[in-house]
Parts: structure tokens; sequence; C-alpha cells
């Protein structure tokens, strides 16, 4: 008995070693698979690799080569490179957009025009099928990117100019997995001496992509010699901390002012240098002279950037015009641009009023095209927009949700929230109004709240009543307490944040203040630093009182 039950045990125990040994096994040819088997990609059509992402599974419609150019659909562009792409049908052209480019490119025109000057290219728009497909590998200095096709193994490669690049050596030859996992499908094999780009590294992996423009997984001390080919290129803050702006305006039948001394805690002047030309095709009218140069150069002298304000004058017909007319946007994109390198300024104020509201789109395409031409050159945009929800021409005509996407800054005009026309008397800019439009800059309209300058009054108004009608006239801040009857009591408005007053003159009038001064003024910016907004705007300058800049600095700092 004690031999047969030694005898099972034996048994057994070659039966598990034999059961290991066959799981061994298994998973060494599991291992010797996963090492010889290569995963391919489809090669009846072209895959297509950006900034080392695999995005052929999200193509709109297949990229294709004809005549050694890579062709691929303008809504694939617009899902990768510019969503502000547009095709003209009527002008048969295509715009198209980059950090620092704006490019037009004509139907059965091998040429496309890029800020302003035309270059020749291989090949023209092509359309296919109820589909535009541009010229792609024709339009590296619109985008900025490199681009390489790999014929072995039918691969496009594009990669950013403006991101980061390391390469590194490879140290012994080995297969490139698909997953970092030591079994795992094979994507391609590398050897020893091959130059690979090196994107990320986790847990022991390194993603890469071979030089046949595979994308996959080795053990990271498989590579060597790691070479930072550039470096990402970082869009320079030009405002340090908080904006802190006032805008200087002066009539344009009127000269700069002549400033002099520093005003406190400010950052950026804005004069009113650029009018648009009335009844004009783009021309505008510049208000700068001697005493503009010498304005500039007091604001520079005290580390001011200067941002120009660029008015339409409220010309809603001339505005209007040119906004439906691609080439007279053109010819005023131009005009700033050359103003603006001309007088070496800082940035452009955008201040277009009174708008039609079915130009709303063509503005905001005037914007798109402008924002890069500025920005190739070093310089702010920064535009000026109303409360939403208004009126036409007033509210209606902007789509905040764009322009803050595109320009630097979007400024919030928080003022004459009862203004002129007005047929009942209330604050020129209540708290509460305030703050409500505020979370709609930042809820309904989409728009960033760093992108975001809060625009606020240095003025109020003086309402009078009499005999059923009421009018008004602005107040600037620093006459308030000269226009007050010294027995006037004020009162508090919690939900405005504002004192109010009311008394009857010598007429027999009522008057009507909403109060604009430091205290209400400490509220509105508090705005600011809660909702964490790019900063501050005032209009305008020599309204304040003078102690009015040191409460700013401290509120803007705190």
């Amino acid at each position: 008995m004690s031999e047969s039950k030694h005898e099972k045990s034996k048994n057994k125990l070659v039966k598990k070693i034999m059961i290991l040994i066959l799981v061994i096994l298994i998973f060494a040819a599991i291992f010797f698979i996963a090492q010889k088997f290569v995963k391919n990609d489809t090669k009846s059509k072209i895959n297509l690799i950006i900034n080392n992402k695999d995005v052929t599974a999200k193509l709109k419609k297949e990229v294709f080569i004809e005549n050694d150019v890579i062709y691929v659909s303008i809504d694939d562009l617009k899902n990768f490179f510019d969503k502000y792409i547009l095709y003209d049908k009527e002008r048969k052209e295509v715009r198209t957009t980059s950090d620092t480019k704006v490019a037009v490119l004509k139907m059965d025109e091998k040429k496309i025009k890029i800020n302003g000057s035309t270059v020749k290219i291989r090949s023209s728009i092509v359309e296919k099928n109820d589909t535009i497909y541009l010229p792609f590998s024709e339009m590296k200095n619109v985008y900025n990117i490199d681009i390489n096709h790999i014929i072995k193994t039918n691969i496009v490669t594009v990669d950013s100019l403006d991101r980061e690049f390391i390469k590194a050596d490879v140290s012994k030859n080995v297969s490139v997995k698909y997953k970092p996992k030591n079994i795992s499908k094979a994507v391609d094999k590398i050897k020893k001496g091959d130059r690979v780009v090196a994107i990320s590294t986790e847990n022991g992996w390194t993603k890469i992509r071979t030089e046949n423009g595979k994308l996959g997984y080795v053990k990271e001390n498989v590579l060597a010699n790691f070479t930072t080919v550039r470096q990402n290129l970082e869009n320079t803050k030009k405002i340090d901390g908080k904006v802190n702006l006032v805008w200087d305006y002066y009539s344009e039948y009127k000269s700069a002012p002549d400033r002099s001394g520093k005003i406190d805690g400010i950052n950026v002047v804005s004069p009113a240098f650029f009018l648009l030309k009335k009844e004009g095709n783009g021309e505008i009218d510049e208000n700068v002279g001697d005493a503009g140069i010498k304005y500039i150069n007091w604001a520079h002298n005290n580390n001011y950037q200067v941002w120009a304000i660029f008015s339409n004058n409220s010309y809603l017909t001339t505005t209007s015009n040119i906004m439906n007319d691609a080439s007279k946007r053109e010819t005023l994109i131009d005009n700033i641009v050359n103003l603006a390198v001309k007088y070496e300024i800082d940035g452009i104020n955008l201040d277009f009023e009174n708008m039609k509201k079915e130009d709303k789109d063509l503005y905001s395409r005037f914007i798109i095209e402008l924002q890069p031409r500025l920005k190739e050159c070093g310089l702010i945009l920064s535009v000026d927009v109303t409360a939403p929800d208004g009126g036409e021409t007033w509210s209606l005509c902007f789509d905040r949700n764009i322009i803050g996407d595109v320009a630097d800054y979007i400024v919030f005009m928080a003022y004459d929230q009862y203004g002129l026309g007005r047929s009942k008397a209330g604050t020129t800019s209540g708290y509460n109004w305030v703050k409500n439009n505020i979370n709609k800059f930042l809820g309904q309209e989409g728009v960033e709240k760093e992108k975001i300058i809060l625009g606020l009054p240095f003025y109020t108004r003086i309402w009078t009543e009499k005999n059923g009608e009421v009018t008004s006239k602005i107040l600037d801040m620093k006459d308030i307490d000269d226009k007050l009857p010294s027995d006037v009591n004020k009162i508090w408005d919690d939900s405005l944040k504002q004192d109010y007053v009311e008394y009857t003159d010598k007429n027999g009038d009522i008057k009507k203040i909403w109060i604009e001064d430091e205290k209400s003024l400490k509220e509105k910016i508090g705005l600011v630093t809660e909702n964490n907004l790019a900063g501050v705007a005032f209009w305008a300058k020599d309204k304040e009182k003078e102690s009015i800049w040191n409460m700013i600095d401290q509120e803007l700092n705190k």
C-alpha cells in the first residue's frame, strides 16, 4: 500500500512539472510570435500622423497624392489645423489662417497669397465628389509644419515646428511594441544605429516614432543620446500680472494730450490714434502727428504699452460695406498693420460699434484675419464689446465666443447700463448688472476668464426729470462733488454698490445721480480678482480723481 501511494504521489508531481513546462512553452511561443508578428496598418490608404498621433481613423476624407503633392480635404484641415477655414463659393477661394499667417488660395490658380505676398505653388485646389481638397504639402509655410511622405509604409508625418522635437539613437536591435508591454504585437523593428523620434517616457517604456513613421514602444534603456532638435516655442505674455489700461480719448479735431510723469499702477495706455475713413474702402484716418509721437515716447519711457484705439466712428454703412467685401477687409488689415509698425506701438484696441446684426460673422472673419497679421509683428489685439443680449446694432452684432477665442483680449465695456435715450433714469454701471454680465461672458458666451478685461467708467450721469420727461448728461467723476448740494443725503444701494442721491434744484427739477467713486469702483474691481479676469480698463483719462489710481493698483495686486 505504501509503494502504491508513493507511485501516485510521484505521478502527481510529474504531471505538475509537465503542466508547468507546457505553460512555459505556451508563454514562450506567444512571446516569440509577438516578437515576430508586425502589426500592419492599412496600406491601401495613406495613414496620417500629426504631431506623433495617428489621426487616420478620424479623417473625414482620405488623403491622396498626385504628382508628388499631398492633398487633404478642407473638412480635415478644419478639424486639425484651422477651425475657421473658409471656402468662399462666390469668389471661388479658400481663406485659412494660422498663428501668424493668413493664406488665400483660388480655384484653378497655382499660387498662394500669404500675408499679402503671392508665391507660386505646384498645384491648385482640387474638387472631387463635391469635396474641396487643398495642396497640403504646398502649405508648409502657412501652418508652420514639416511634412514627409514615407513611401515604404505609405505614411504621411506632419510635425509642427513650434513644438518640442526630440530624437534618440537606438543601441540594439529590437522590436517596437504596439503597447508598453513585453507581450504585445510588434509594429516595427529597429536596428542598432537607427535614429528615432522620442515622444514620451513612462514606467520604463519610451514611446517612439520610427524612421518608417510607425508609432510604438521600446524599453527606455534601448535608447541613448537624446537630442532636443527644437523646443516648444512659448507665446510670451505681453503683460506681467493684471492688465490696467486707461483709454486716452481725444477727438479727431484735437491733438494727442501732452502727458508727463507716471500714472500709478497702469501698464497700458490706449490713445485715440486711428479712425475708419467715412465712405472709404478700408482707408484709415490717423491722428498721431508730432504730439502722438511724443505721447508714444512718454508711454514707452514709463514702461507702458501703447494699444492704439482704432474706431469705426460708428459708421454703420461704411463698416458694413467693408465687412462684406473680402478685398476691402484685406486693404483695411494691411493699413492697420502698416500704421502699427510705422509708429512702433504695441497693439491695437479695436473699437467698432453700431454695426449691423447680419454682419456679425463677417466682423468675426475680419478679426480672424487681422489677428495673425498683428501677431506676426508681435502686436496685441484687444477688441471692445458691449454686454450680451442687448440691441441689434449695439449688442447682437458681436460673436463674443469667436472674438474671445481669437483675440488676445476681449474688453467688456461695462457701462451705460442706463444711457442716452433711456426714458427711465438709472445707474451707468451697477454692480449686480456688471456681475451678471461677467457670468454671461463666462457661461453662455464661452469666453475664457484669462481673456476678459473689464471696462469701467470714470463718469456717471446726472438725470433730470421735468414735466414727465427724462434727460441726462455725462458727469465726470472728478466733478461729482462740485455738483452736489452741500446738504444732499447719500444713500448706499447695496445691490448696485453705489451711493445714490436725489434732490430738487432751484428750478424745481428733480435730479438723480448714481455716484461713481472710489467705493463703487473698488467693488467692481473686486469682480476681476474674484473671477480671475485678465484685468481692467477705464473710460477715460482725465475724467477721474487722481487719488483713484492708488486704490486701483492696490485692488488689482491683492
